[in-house]
């Protein structure tokens, strides 16, 4: 697809200026002001600005098995209204994504779809049970596969995450950690974290395996992280939309970790400004109204995420529009392979085309996503995405 964007507001992690782009064949081929092409689509982007899709680290599509809560279809769609063209799925479908036949049937349903790029997650145990790694052997010459997590369980037996590590390093993959002691969960999810997050850089430290802890939370965890990028470079981190916007005095909402205290957010946003959170993860967990009525924890995010960052961070003064799209597109693109995330010759043409004055009021009737699960109901914020732009095909419009 051949698709020229003209007077744009363009914007990625180092520039901002006033031009135009021209993607061919699905990469961007030209940047500059004034181009002119014949027999084109032409986008006049004028007042609106142009910046790299975003890619989000941390999802769950819920294909196969629990596709009355989400599919990849609508997983998809509902990413391309928040402006992304990239995810990292997790793992734990039914059954597991613990053997190649999953692996390639959700695979297969994205090449079908042709909507988004998908990373799909392998299990870090067999079955996410916390003792079989013998199911990752199968997966050695996968070249397809960045990142294996048992998210939303974790793996408790230190001896087997040391071990998963090993393999994690010998086949150049990402250990994704959600780090939840489970001894303490019910005792005190501040310390359930905070244990398993020592634990996890311990045991990158020891091994050399590439870490990303995911849904960083507490003050302490986002401090212990800090000070491990500090002397280890194969750690990385993604926060959520809701863990730097809600504190406890404004919900209650049930997410997992869960919604923190103010001295929390601040210390995550501090962490953001200074350059020690790589990357923004939705944790898109979309859920039954039933479901949670029952309890379920999780939130969809897909939807929402931009002008939620956008507002709380941009329009707030703390981190600028660069270092934004830094940590919702560039850096996730680097995680996971992707050739996203910059705009600059030879990259894939996905692009975000973003209102930044317009107010938004959240109505999760309007989501493309099956779930409607959002604390975020009836709040404003700034920042409307537009179009979004897969490989110069106009895949979402307003």
């Amino acid at each position: 697809m051949n698709l020229l964007i003209k007077n744009a507001q363009i914007v990625d992690c180092i520039q901002n200026f006033l031009g135009d782009i021209y993607i061919e064949n699905g990469i961007i081929n030209q940047i500059g002001k004034s181009l002119s092409k014949e027999g084109v689509k032409v986008i006049d982007a004028k007042g609106l600005t142009l910046m790299p899709s975003f890619i989000d680290t941390h999802a769950h599509f819920r294909e196969p098995g629990l596709t009355h809560k989400e599919d990849i279809e609508t997983a998809s769609r509902a990413a391309l209204r928040g402006g992304y063209t990239g995810a990292c799925l997790m793992a734990n479908t039914v059954p597991i994504c613990s053997n190649k036949e999953v692996l390639e049937n959700v695979r297969n349903r994205v090449k079908e779809l042709n909507l988004i790029d998908v990373h799909q997650c392998i299990s870090v145990t067999k079955g996410f049970e916390g003792r079989d790694l013998t199911h990752l052997d199968q997966f050695k010459d996968d070249r397809g596969i960045k990142a294996i997590s048992d998210d939303g369980v974790g793996v408790m037996d230190s001896g087997i995450m040391f071990k998963a590590m090993e393999k994690a390093k010998e086949n150049n993959w990402i250990i994704m950690s959600h780090a939840e002691d489970h001894k303490f969960s019910k005792i005190d999810m501040r310390l359930a974290e905070n244990m398993m997050t020592l634990r996890d850089i311990a045991l990158a430290k020891e091994t050399g395996a590439r870490l990303h802890m995911c849904h960083v939370s507490t003050k302490e965890a986002i401090e212990y992280i800090t000070e491990a990028k500090k002397e280890y470079e194969n750690i990385t981190c993604e926060v959520t939309p809701h863990h730097i916007y809600l504190t406890t005095k404004e919900s209650n909402y049930r997410v997992n970790p869960p919604i923190r205290e103010r001295e929390d957010v601040d210390s995550v946003i501090k962490a953001i400004k200074l350059g020690f959170v790589d990357c923004i993860g939705t944790d898109h967990a979309p859920h039954t109204e039933e479901d949670k009525k029952k309890g379920s924890p999780g939130m969809v995010g897909l939807e929402t995420a931009f002008p939620i960052c956008y507002t709380a961070l941009v329009k707030s003064g703390v981190i600028n529009l660069n270092k934004l799209s830094e940590i919702m597109s560039e850096k996730s693109a680097d995680i996971l392979g992707m050739n996203k995330g910059k705009i600059s010759i030879g990259m894939d043409g996905d692009l975000v085309l973003l209102d930044l004055d317009k107010k938004i009021k959240v109505n999760s009737s309007k989501f493309h996503s099956k779930g409607k699960n959002t604390p975020f109901e009836g709040m404003e914020f700034y920042g409307e995405v537009v179009s979004t732009i897969k490989g110069g095909r106009i895949l979402y419009k307003r």
